[in-house]
């Protein structure tokens, strides 16, 4: 789960690491007297929203007076803002944050993540704060610092060490303020069950303080079940909508920008079929895994969801059935068929158990389905009734 920069300030102030003195809100009328309220007369007017490059796209602007502060909040809340992250349809800024500026010396990045190869919590550390850490990573590979941190240790002495003489850290007050800031971070990713925290830019000032100026932390889903007061940061207006409501179905959907519907079972059939319907001259325009069971209601729940996006011009249903049977698979999708009216074009591809005897219940049921012998066929024909 992704988490508001407000909220993630929160945190990180809840393990004494320090951030700009900041307020939020909803509405415009307000900026005067919280900026007003901060102990700089700059002030910072930033966007609200679940996407980096937010000031690349005009959702991040200093203002010197009161009156540049509320035109700013003016031009910002309610807008679409649209950055590398959002997609070419934006999101719509719903709240600010109005944060005192920062006579700012250097800017650097710090973050936190698991390295999966080594199964090791990962923090990463560069001088190059404020740019996207991907691009430093791909054109200046020598600015990046990665220190893996040994679970069973949890962070050390010589860890620190490490990031400190990366960062290029010489002053002996700031190395006890970056060691600090370490050593909380780290406890922050562990105590909540981050699966990323970015610290982009972390920032000395010219009075050599350090602050948190940007915060994203993201939140890993399978550990809500003990991080209950995270929940509270959930922001709905933030999630695509239709992968809501497939969540309330109990369908793994995540939303794309093709016009292929893709219906499977399994995470990585579902990564295959994408493939190659790309290979076939196709877009996939989601990934939906059913699971485990395609009885009637998932199908038709999925049926729902595909013909709710206006992008989605054919199905394909790609099915192994291993432990789930493809005969139950065919019967739930001309049950299916049946109940929800179902206006796009259908191509099924079934294999395994029981994928003879689908094949039939398929062929004399009367609901209007393309059969397909095998994945290829089905990505060529799904491809073929698109164009």
């Amino acid at each position: 789960m992704k988490i508001h920069e407000y909220q993630a300030k929160e945190i990180l102030k809840e393990y004494d690491i320090q951030i700009p003195v900041g307020f939020v809100t909803d509405k415009v009328s307000d900026v005067k007297k919280l900026v007003k309220k901060l102990p700089t007369k700059l002030s910072v007017i930033k966007a609200q929203i679940h996407a980096g490059g937010r000031g690349k796209g005009g959702g991040v602007k200093l203002a010197k007076t009161l009156q540049e502060a509320e035109q700013h909040a003016k031009d910002i809340l309610g807008m679409q803002l649209v950055t590398h992250q959002t997609g070419p349809e934006g999101q719509k800024v719903r709240k600010l944050l109005i944060e005192q500026g920062m006579d700012i010396e250097h800017e650097y990045y710090l973050g936190v993540t698991l390295d999966r190869d080594s199964g090791k919590i990962t923090m990463i550390g560069s001088t190059e704060g404020g740019m996207d850490i991907e691009k430093v990573s791909a054109e200046t590979p020598d600015k990046i610092i990665k220190v893996r941190v040994d679970p069973a240790n949890g962070l050390t002495a010589s860890n620190i060490r490490k990031l400190i003489a990366g960062m290029e850290f010489t002053d002996k007050d700031l190395q006890k303020k970056f060691s600090h800031f370490c050593k909380a971070l780290y406890n922050v990713y562990v105590d909540k069950d981050c699966s990323l925290i970015e610290i982009n830019p972390l920032v000395v000032t010219a009075q050599k303080e350090m602050f948190a100026l940007d915060c994203k932390i993201n939140i890993d889903d399978s550990a809500f079940y003990r991080q209950k007061e995270i929940l509270k940061y959930h922001d709905a207006n933030e999630e695509e909508p239709l992968e809501l409501e497939a969540q309330n179905y109990g369908l793994n959907y995540i939303k794309l920008d093709g016009n292929v519907g893709c219906m499977v079972n399994g995470a990585g059939l579902a990564m295959g079929t994408m493939d190659i319907i790309k290979a076939y001259g196709g877009s996939p325009a989601n990934f939906l895994d059913v699971g485990g069971t395609a009885d009637a209601t998932r199908v038709a729940n999925a049926f729902k969801i595909f013909q709710k996006d206006k992008n989605v011009k054919a199905i394909l249903i790609n099915i192994f059935g291993g432990i789930v049977r493809c005969d139950r698979v065919a019967q739930g999708v001309v049950d299916a068929m049946k109940t929800s009216k179902l206006e796009l074009p259908l191509v099924v591809r079934l294999a395994g158990t029981n994928a003879i005897e689908a094949k039939k219940l398929l062929e004399e049921s009367g609901v209007s389905v393309i059969a397909a012998s095998n994945l290829e066929d089905a990505a060529q024909k799904v491809c073929d009734t698109v164009k």
